[in-house]
């Protein structure tokens, strides 16, 4: 490993006599230094409290650091926007960004929507259930407020409005929905709802995207912001689900929705929702729930233990609040026919399906609404048929996948009255390399020249390749310490992408730095015996820092103008 790393850097930085005494020290006895792994992970921005999901590590890579055997390394925890808000200051050290970034003045902007829509024929509006949802949040907006307030604006200007409308070139302003947001009680978002949105027959594609433009009273712009793709159907289907039509399957760990319709008229359209930690029915807002099938079995034996796949009739599932983290019992998910719950049926559960939920501990009792209440239904089983349960109007829900999608931002003073779109959004990471150069690949839509990748609050070399794609120099984690060779830790940072304006896109990634262990003293061979002596160690170091430093900045120098 140490010959490939002199053969390597030679390669690169050429035969100089500088880096050729440099190299022919290192190849005389310096001790092989043991690398720091790396592993960048994608954090769920819904990870559940009750249920936390490990992170997915992908793709080891070496980097500078050791831990001694028998030591395992502290974990000084991950990063999490919700719960660890220390990098949201977004004060870069070293950078000639602004000093005075506000601490804490995250602007965060969510869309919820369904993840099927309902075609419309003819003269008839099956308008989108649930309706799209926007919530804004974050102390940025009311820093933002402040600074145009002392800039000498209306009260106009602190007010947000926008308009919702389908991604087509054909769509007019008319056609657009004016969300009127209005401050939720006990808490700081501010909400609306596009309750009128549509898609006619006259649309012909099968896939779509909502598009949400935000302004400011006084007409600035604040930024265009697309939900994900959205899927059109004619009906809810009544077949069997096949592996062909998966996207219409609910899986096991996605969203959804539950909303009850009585009498089949749409002003009494009711959706589960989560209020202060209580379950209610609500007439204009929906929560999005993880739905997660449960291993009956298993879990008699203790606990809760999950399982994965499509979510069939008779399962056992729980819902589970992905704001809050409060849940539902288990119940048992049974479909729904002309008022009955039929209880022999195990078939894959399809977007917008009529359903019923039987508590699992309480075979005979059913979710049901009655009067904006959740309550529990005794439903009695038929005379005819003992297979089927007689149930009532509130107690026949509607099942639908939904996306959340979240945009959070940080704007400075020097970009406040500049739009925040396009919205680069980051799909994937790769790494690239290896060793002492390792470099990191940023796929997703959006991309500009003027992006660089934040790891932490420390800018990155970044090379834009396309639209598509950034490359960036992994920095060395002797940046995130006095001395790298005291750099013991374990330490997880949030990526973000800057504008050379000083405007921060947060994404929902990480990288993560792990210490590997010492290698026994049998395999350094000769060189281990060079550890007594301290000041040839610390010589030693010094020297494969330079050549490091030097490597990497020149290797990545080469590959860019190649």
């Amino acid at each position: 490993m140490q010959k490939a790393l002199v053969n390597d850097t030679k390669m690169v930085l050429g035969c100089s006599p500088f880096f050729d005494r440099l190299l022919t020290q290192i190849s005389l006895g310096l001790s092989e230094t043991s690398m720091q792994q790396a592993i960048f992970s994608h954090t769920d921005s819904a990870l559940l409290p009750t249920f936390p999901l490990p992170p997915d590590p992908t793709n080891p890579l070496t980097h500078l650091g050791t831990l001694m055997p028998g030591h395992d390394a502290p974990r000084t925890g991950g990063w999490d926007r919700r719960l660890d808000p220390g990098f949201q200051g977004c004060h870069l050290l070293g950078g000639a960004r602004e000093a005075k970034r506000e601490a804490h003045a995250d602007q965060s902007v969510t869309i919820l929507h369904a993840k099927v829509a309902q075609k419309s024929y003819g003269n008839e509006k099956r308008f989108f259930c649930p309706p799209p949802c926007v919530y804004i949040s974050g102390h940025g907006w009311r820093v933002m407020q402040d600074h145009l307030k002392a800039g000498g604006y209306g009260d106009s200007v602190y007010r947000i409005c926008g308009y919702m409308c389908l991604d087509s070139s054909s769509q007019s302003q008319a056609d657009a929905f004016k969300l009127l947001f209005d401050e939720q009680p006990n808490s700081r978002q501010l909400f609306a709802c596009a309750k009128s949105l549509f898609i006619s027959d006259q649309d012909k594609r099968k896939h779509f995207c909502l598009l949400l433009r935000l302004f400011l009273g006084n007409r600035q712009e604040v930024g265009s912001f697309q939900s994900r793709m959205i899927k059109v159907i004619s009906k809810p289907s009544q077949k069997r689900q096949s592996m062909k039509n998966a996207d219409l399957c609910i899986s096991s760990g996605s969203k959804v929705a539950l909303f009850n319709r009585l009498r089949s008229q749409t002003v009494s359209t009711r959706y589960l929702s989560v209020d202060r930690g209580a379950f209610i029915a609500s007439a204009r807002q929906w929560t999005a729930f993880t739905i997660i099938m449960v291993d009956d079995q298993r879990s008699d034996q203790g606990g809760i233990v999950l399982s994965e796949g499509f979510i069939c009739y008779g399962s056992v599932v729980q819902f589970i609040c992905t704001e809050s983290g409060v849940a539902l019992p288990p119940m048992v998910i049974r479909k729904v026919n002309k008022q009955h719950a039929i209880l022999d049926v195990d078939e894959p559960v399809s977007q917008l399906h009529k359903c019923a939920f039987q508590f699992r501990d309480n075979p005979n009792s059913y979710l049901c609404l009655l009067n904006d209440t959740i309550i529990q239904h005794q439903a009695p089983s038929s005379i005819r048929d003992s297979s089927r349960v007689v149930l009532n109007d509130g107690s026949c829900w509607t099942i639908i996948g939904v996306e959340v999608v979240e945009f959070t931002f940080n704007q400075g003073l020097a970009c406040i009255q500049t739009p925040v779109s396009p919205f680069p959004i980051i799909n994937g990471l790769e790494v690239n390399g290896g060793g002492h150069v390792a470099m990191l690949e940023i796929h997703g839509e959006n991309f500009s020249p003027h992006l660089k990748m934040l790891f932490g609050n420390r800018e990155a070399e970044t090379m834009f390749k396309s639209p598509k794609s950034l490359l960036c120099v992994i920095p060395d984690v002797s940046v995130y310490s006095d001395s790298w060779r005291c750099f013991r830790r374990i330490i997880t940072l949030p990526l973000s992408l800057i504008r050379t304006d000083g405007l921060i896109y947060r994404t929902s990634y990480s990288f993560t730095y792990t210490p590997e262990l010492h290698l026994p003293a049998s395999s350094r061979g000769a060189a281990g015996g060079r550890e007594a002596d301290g000041g040839q160690e610390d010589g030693e170091d010094i020297l494969l820092e330079t050549i490091h430093q030097e490597f990497t900045r020149t290797n990545f120098h080469l590959f860019m103008q190649s």
